[in-house]
């Protein structure tokens, strides 16, 4: 949605651009108004570092307590600034009451954020975050290997259930993985929502993957 808008907005001959993060209209009940969503911003920002991103915490948050929460985590992910709103009166307010902050709680809010850069020129810390990335890049490949072992393995098993006329889902099997690796990995400090997710997307590769060997039509000699 971001980058059609930017590119028609190019195409006009307007090129000094910036993006504003506002969030996103959810039916899933949160505590936010919009769900921040912040995957999707990480992405435009990959996609398009040179251009400034802006993040909205008070049309996010829908609440001035979570203000200040917002406002940081915007801060973490390198936007360039924080749009807040302010009243005089924020119950007197005409319009968004609820997530208007008075000028004094504004002027608080900003004097606690923490503002981080996204690079140093100290060689101690370059050489360390660098050690450290390294080691990143060889879990990573690690882990990438590991993917594709299994994801063969799921492909012998879409042979054998197909030479056995065998259905791809097993409910009770995945059952059985999501409980028992979730287990593993909360023990493990991984957190539920991030292991439930990670097994999801492995499960539908994995489906997909047998779903293509079942597709296959056998050649006759």
């Amino acid at each position: 949605m971001w980058l059609g808008a930017l590119e028609r907005l190019n195409k006009a001959g307007i090129t000094k651009l910036a993006a504003i993060h506002r969030g996103f209209s959810s039916f899933e009940k949160g505590p936010f108004r919009n769900a921040p969503m912040w995957d999707l911003a990480i992405e435009l920002k990959t996609r398009v570092p040179e251009l400034d991103m802006i993040c909205d915490p008070s049309h996010i948050a829908g609440n001035r307590d979570l203000i200040a929460f917002i406002s940081q985590k915007a801060l973490d992910l390198d936007m360039a600034g924080l749009m807040i709103e302010s009243h005089i009166n924020p119950d007197a307010a005409w319009s968004d009451a609820k997530q208007q902050v008075t000028p004094a709680v504004l002027g608080k809010i900003v004097s606690e954020l923490v503002v981080r850069t996204p690079s140093v020129e100290d060689k101690t810390f370059k050489d360390t975050l660098s050690i450290l990335r390294e080691q990143i890049d060889q879990l990573d490949d690690e882990i990438m290997q590991r993917l594709s072992q299994r994801m063969k393995i799921s492909e012998k098993i879409g042979q054998y259930k197909k030479e056995n006329n065998v259905t791809i889902l097993q409910v009770s099997r995945w059952e059985e993985i999501v409980q028992t690796r979730v287990a593993l990995c909360k023990a493990m400090g991984l957190s539920e929502e991030f292991t439930s997710d990670l097994l999801k997307l492995i499960h539908h590769e994995s489906i997909q993957v047998q779903t293509k060997v079942m597709n296959q039509v056998t050649e006759r000699v």
